[in-house]
């Protein structure tokens, strides 16, 4: 297994070795490299011996005294100087499988990598790694391992996921118990298949890896339009969000008592189906599910009504709006509705967005398209400036999933377009007049506030 080298950074190690773009190298002290785990431990050698292929054939072998953690300044071709694993499942609930056609194609990529899931906190299902694998995260201590467990009953776990190990595989959940490596697990809830009792024994099962297991999130199913030919599955409704809160703050407080965590969290789209508040802070255990979409509001609004505290003074007089998804809007209301009544000479108009691209049952943010917002958004009062999240834009850039840029929104909808950081401050300090530098996300462009 060789690696290509695209990068040598100017006054590096490398570069006074003679490494150039295109060099191969082959191994590490005799080892072949099989992805940047394997590459970072060597890199903590003293003593390092690189065999690299030159562009013209000639093969160098080369030893180096550094410093422990000297890096030799190359750079790879993949980041994990490996392919990406892809999913070999087929479940029935597959959110790609329900993308329109047309899109990027990165968007139909269905990744399942151990690597991610450290790296970038990506869910796995296990289904693709071999014993191999766990142990080389158990040796190099890759945690916390993030896992899409769904169902512990292995005849419906392949079910769901068709495909015939995804029972079995369940069983290194018991070698990183054993090996302590630290675990999150979600279980994405389909009404009718793994809800009710199928949720109980899910729970009783995972609670045996408590502490180690430090989190569980349920999460409902997303459906989109485009399910012609697919599995017919039905949204959650209130009584069956009800029905999913209740096992869960009944377990919450079982586990609470023995182990003063709360181990089984309901996804905060469940509590809004439901039409219940959201738990208070402490119950979210420090929120290690956030991107699961588990505490998000809850904290969303107590940062807010912090920065308001903090707010004196008169507020300059205007007109903004905010547009975001159904999900979310309720709680921007919240948030607005406290701001003036503190600072009554500002206006905040909150812009609730349906998504058409994906069907009505698409709700949060992320989601919604440039289409969705200059359909829903045409001829309405925008104020003098229209506020978007960060979340509905490709990181680091300033294009939504259906590639309309925000310089095109701005045009469509004749008012400047910013684009916000995510937390409830940025949305005060929006809201108040009181923008900071750092409320505007950086990542996505410099504005004049």
């Amino acid at each position: 297994m060789t690696h290509r080298i695209t990068e040598v950074s100017e006054g590096s190690i490398g570069e006074a070795l003679g490494l150039l773009p295109g060099d191969l190298l082959i191994s590490a002290n005799g080892h072949e490299i099989e992805d940047v785990f394997d590459w970072r431990d060597m890199l903590q050698s003293e003593e390092l011996t690189l065999l690299v292929r030159k562009e013209n054939g000639e093969e160098w072998e080369l030893e180096i005294e550094k410093d422990p953690f000297d890096d030799l300044g190359l750079r790879f071709e993949s980041d994990l100087m490996s392919s990406y694993r892809r999913c070999s499942n087929n479940c029935i609930f597959c959110f790609i499988d329900q993308m329109p056609p047309g899109m990027r194609e990165t968007l139909y990529f269905k990744d399942d990598d151990s690597r991610l899931s450290f790296l970038q906190g990506n869910y796995i299902t296990l289904t693709n790694m071999t014993p191999h694998d766990i142990s080389r995260i158990i040796h190099y201590r890759l945690e916390p391992m993030n896992i899409s467990v769904h169902t512990t009953d292995p005849d419906l776990r392949v079910r769901m996921l068709k495909n015939r190990f995804a029972g079995e595989v369940l069983r290194y959940l018991d070698d990183f118990y054993r090996a302590g490596i630290h675990m999150n697990a979600q279980i994405v809830l389909l009404k009718g298949i793994n809800d009710g009792e199928a949720l109980e024994r899910t729970l009783s099962d995972l609670y045996r890896y408590l502490p180690v297991l430090e989190s569980v999130s349920a999460v409902p199913v997303g459906l989109t339009r485009y399910r012609e030919g697919l599995y017919p599955l039905e949204p959650f409704e209130k009584e069956d969000a009800r029905r999913v809160i209740k096992t869960v703050e009944r377990w919450q407080e079982k586990a609470f008592r023995e182990f003063g965590l709360h181990f089984i969290h309901a996804s905060d789209e469940l509590y809004i189906t439901a039409g219940l508040d959201f738990p208070e802070e402490a119950r979210y255990d420090g929120y290690l599910q956030l991107e699961n979409g588990v505490g998000m509001s809850r904290l969303f609004l107590n940062e807010a009504a912090e920065a308001l505290s903090m707010e004196e003074g008169e507020s300059p007089a205007g007109t903004y709006s905010y547009a975001t998804g159904l999900l979310a809007a309720p709680l921007l209301t919240r948030v607005s509705e406290a701001v003036r009544s503190r600072f009554p000479g500002r206006k905040n108009l909150i812009y609730p967005v349906v998504n058409t691209f994906f069907g009505e049952r698409i709700t949060v943010a992320g989601l919604l398209t440039g289409q969705d917002l200059i359909r829903e958004l045409s001829g309405k009062d925008l104020g003098e400036m229209l506020f978007l999240p960060n979340c509905m834009f490709r990181s680091g850039e300033e294009v939504m999933l259906d590639d309309i840029t925000r310089g095109e929104l701005e045009e469509k909808l004749r008012v400047p377009v910013r684009i916000l950081g995510g937390s409830g401050a940025n949305l005060v300090h929006a809201m108040t007049g009181r923008l900071h530098p750092e409320d505007l996300d950086l990542t996505h462009g410099k504005y004049e506030a």
